[in-house]
Parts: structure tokens; C-alpha cells; sequence
């Protein structure tokens, strides 16, 4: 069967397959407020059944998860497809050009809330099973899908979940459609940083104090905190924590030759950090490890004293400096955090460390032999050579596949770069989502002859990790 076979029937229901998407779009769906999120869960687990899967809500301490399965047999390889049906606040609201939970059409794109996060491309999955169904009556493979209510929310209950239903959620592999492309190039995403982020707490005198009168005597824990830093981070850059780069795997000769295949326009970079003048490196390979496979020591937030306008000379009592670490395979958030603390007593035992949150990194080898059948899918489905990311820069919950599953996870965007997730007008080019739909057919259809083949789903490299 030819990927041509699926395009032909997806274009034919084109009509059809925007509007069961506009139907999820309308039933509003954000988690953070609790507004519309069980609505939501019982709509999709009805169209998980209309398509042919059974489908059932399964209760978390949270918001609930939408679980469906198709098993053709128990033997055969089986996918799990994630996703998440929470959605952002629309706010603002008058920034919209049309209402944020009515999804409308203009120059080829749905603008909606939640269309490109992630509704559009959960959609396209489940559209894409009935596709399969309705054309060759029955999968190849075993396909189950979970689909989470709290992702926009940070994930909190997703872990525990995944830990008590192993069996429920046994696979080979974890397959997720989710963010934008890279560039606006069809992307294969293989990982992601990990997270650590605290809050330091300096505290001087019980009050605020006059910097004429007290000035040389009261203590200002603003310049504790400033001494602290200089101790954590040298002018190179370096983190001078000790223990920090402990277990850090460097990447692969592989990862190496991907990251140097990627896209590397300096000036373009400049333009989009907003900094003419940014000194960057000279070649790509080292621009990209240093965005997604190098940890980072960050600080996100000063607060002392007086910052309102005009003058107040005081002698702040109090200081604090928020901060976040992204984390690289195989640094551990509570090792780091452990070793953290331990610098901040050798240092200023009187501060105080608060634990803010904190995500496990996760990476799939490049070289599995199942990454390379993806890869194909995605070629077919969008006609272009996608670009494979070893790790992106930013963090999500994806150890709960790679670390408490233990298989292997692969993250295909299917949404437009320019898709202002999380922002007003989010979109979804249709084009996009039509392919997401093709492209999810072509996984199912690339993954069954792989299984039938008898390939092993791992390569004869130990590069897992």
C-alpha cells in the first residue's frame, strides 16, 4: 500500500476531518483553571470509539487521561501514541482577531485555541487510524494512545501514572506529534534537557533601613547574594559547583554529525534573539550542542529593595534570585540539587534554598533502527528531507517513556513554526494537518512492515541512552 492511497482519501474528506477537529476546538479545555476539561476527555474518548478503538477516561489525582488501544495481536509490535488536550488561557483576549475557542479560517490556516497545542495534532492522529481502518479494515500494528489533561499545567500527575500502569502502557515505542516544526522543516526530535530550578533567599536585617544612617552597618543581602553567584559561575562560563558535569554523556559521532547538519544562519539568530552584536560560534554543530546538549546556569529573576521609579535609598532587608538549569543525559535534577545546596552551605550557610521543580533529560539513540523507519514516514508524508534533532533546547516529560517505560520516544511536530502556541491567533496550517494525518498512516503502515520483517527495533549500538 502507497502513502498516495491514504493523501487520496484525506483529501477527500478534507470537509469532514476539519470539522470533527472544530468540534474538539470549540469545548474549551484549560487545565490551569479547570474550565471545560472532562467535556473535553468524554468528547475525544467518543470519537476514539467512532473510529474503532476502545477507548475508556482513567482517573489520575489530577485531571483525567483518555486511553484507547486497538490490538490486533498481543504479540505484535505495539505503538503508543501520546498527546495532550489542555490548552492555554486565551488571554489576551482583544488580541485575537477572532474568538479564541471558535476555530476560523483565513489564508489556509485554522486560528484557534489549542489548534497547534495540541488539539490539531492529537486530531490527526485518531483521523489517521480511521483512515488506516477504513482503507485496509484492520492495523498492522497494535496502536494505543494517552492522552494527558495537564500537560499545559506541567505534567504533575503524568509520572505517577505512567509508573502504576506499566503493563496498561506496555510498547515499543512512544510516538508523539507535538510543537512546531524546526525552521519550517519537517523535524524528527530524539530528546530533550532536563530542568532544575530554585529560588535563593538572603535575608539582612527584620526591616528595611535608611542608606544614609545604617550604610556601612546594616547588612544587604543583595551583595550576599552577589557574592554567592561569583562563586557559582566563572567569566567563562563555567559552572564551579563541584560535581556539576558529573555523568554528562557527550553526545555520539552520529548526534555530532546531525547537530552539524542542521540550519546555522548567524545572522538570522541575531535577528531573532534581538542582539545585532551576538558573538556566536563559527560553525553550526557547536551553536546547536551548545542550545540543546550543554547544560545551562541560568538566572531568571533578581528581586531587592526598592525597583519602582525614581529613587529610594534604602538598605534592603531581603533579596532573592530565582534560577533554572537545564540538565543534559545523565545529570539527575536531585543529584544537582543535592550538590547545589551543598555549595550554598560552603559558601553562605545563611541563605536559603528553595526547590522550585524539576525533569529528568531523556534522549533516544539516533542510530535505532525504528528512528530511521520514522524518518522514511515523515520524508513521504511531508515530500521533504526532515532534519533529526539528537535534543532540543527546552524540557518536557519525556523520561516517563524513556526512563520508566524504558523504550525508545520520537517527536514529530507536525505544526507550522509560526503557529504562536501559547500566544494570541495560535494556527494550524491546514495543509499541515492534513499531512499530520498522512504522515500518522505512513508511521502505522512503515512500522508494520518493519514488525513483519522481524528487524529488531534497536540498532547493534549500546548508543541507547
Amino acid at each position: 500500500m502507497e502513502i498516495s492511497v491514504f493523501k487520496k482519501m484525506i483529501e477527500q474528506r478534507q470537509a469532514s476531518y476539519v470539522e470533527q477537529l472544530f468540534r474538539v476546538l470549540r469545548q474549551t479545555s484549560i487545565s490551569t483553571l479547570n474550565i471545560g476539561i472532562r467535556e473535553c476527555a468524554e468528547m475525544l474518548r467518543e470519537l476514539m470509539e467512532e473510529v474503532g478503538l476502545e477507548a475508556r477516561l482513567l482517573e489520575t489525582d489530577g485531571h483525567p487521561v483518555v486511553y484507547g488501544e486497538r490490538i490486533c495481536d498481543p504479540q505484535a509490535f505495539t505503538l503508543l501514541i501520546y498527546g495532550h488536550y489542555d490548552v492555554q488561557p486565551p488571554d489576551p483576549v482583544n488580541e485575537w482577531l477572532s474568538p479564541p475557542f471558535e476555530p476560523t479560517i483565513r489564508d489556509g490556516r485554522i486560528y484557534c485555541r489549542g489548534v497547534g497545542d495540541n488539539k490539531g495534532q492529537l486530531m490527526a492522529q485518531i483521523l489517521a487510524i480511521k483512515t488506516y481502518l477504513d482503507i485496509a479494515g484492520e492495523l498492522p500494528i497494535n496502536v494505543k494512545l494517552i492522552l494527558e489533561g495537564e500537560e499545559e499545567n506541567g505534567s504533575p500527575h503524568l509520572a505517577s501514572f505512567v509508573e502504576s500502569n506499566k503493563e496498561l502502557l506496555h510498547c515499543d515505542l512512544v510516538y508523539t506529534a507535538d510543537g512546531p516544526m524546526h525552521w519550517g522543516t519537517p523535524s524528527v526530535l530524539l530528546g530533550v534537557r532536563g530542568v532544575l530550578s530554585v529560588e535563593l533567599i538572603a535575608k539582612g536585617a527584620d526591616r528595611d533601613h535608611h542608606s544614609g544612617n545604617y550604610g556601612n552597618i546594616a547588612p544587604n543581602p543583595a551583595w550576599k547574594l552577589i557574592e554567592l553567584l561569583r562563586t557559582m559561575r566563572g567569566e567563562d562560563g563555567r559552572v564551579l559547583i563541584e560535581g556539576f558535569y558529573d555523568h554528562i554523556v557527550e553526545p555520539t559521532e552520529l548526534e555530532k554529525k546531525l547537530l552539524g547538519q542542521l540550519p546555522f544562519e548567524p545572522d538570522q539568530i541575531r535577528e531573532q534573539v534581538g542582539a545585532p552584536n551576538l558573538a556566536l560560534p563559527l560553525e553550526g554543530e557547536s551553536f546547536h550542542r551548545l542550545t540543546s546538549m550543554e547544560p545551562t546556569f541560568n538566572i531568571c529573576g533578581f528581586h531587592s529593595g526598592y525597583t519602582g521609579e525614581g529613587m529610594k535609598t534604602i538598605i534592603p532587608s531581603a533579596a532573592c534570585v530565582k534560577m533554572d538549569m537545564r540538565l543534559v543525559i545523565e545529570q539527575d535534577p536531585d543529584d544537582v540539587f543535592h550538590k547545589f545546596c551543598a555549595h550554598v552551605q560552603k559558601h553562605a550557610a545563611d541563605i536559603e534554598v528553595k526547590r522550585l521543580g524539576g525533569m529528568l533529560p531523556s534522549r533516544t539513540a539516533a542510530d535505532l533502527n525504528v528512528v530511521r523507519e520514522i524518518v522514511g514516514a515523515v520524508r513521504c508524508a511531508f515530500e521533504q528531507e526532515p532534519v533529526i534533532l539528537p535534543s532540543v533546547g527546552g524540557s518536557l516529560p519525556d523520561y516517563v517513556w524513556t526512563k520508566i517505560l524504558g523504550v525508545p520516544s520520537v517527536i514529530v511536530p507536525y505544526a507550522n513554526t509560526d503557529e504562536a502556541n501559547h500566544a494570541p491567533n495560535e494556527n494550524m496550517k491546514i495543509d499541515y494537518f492534513l499531512k499530520g494525518i498522512a504522515c500518522t498512516c505512513e508511521v502505522i503502515r512503515k512500522l508494520g512492515e518493519f514488525a513483519a520483517n522481524g528487524t529488531s527495533a534497536v540498532s547493534q549500538s549500546t548508543a541507547h541512552h
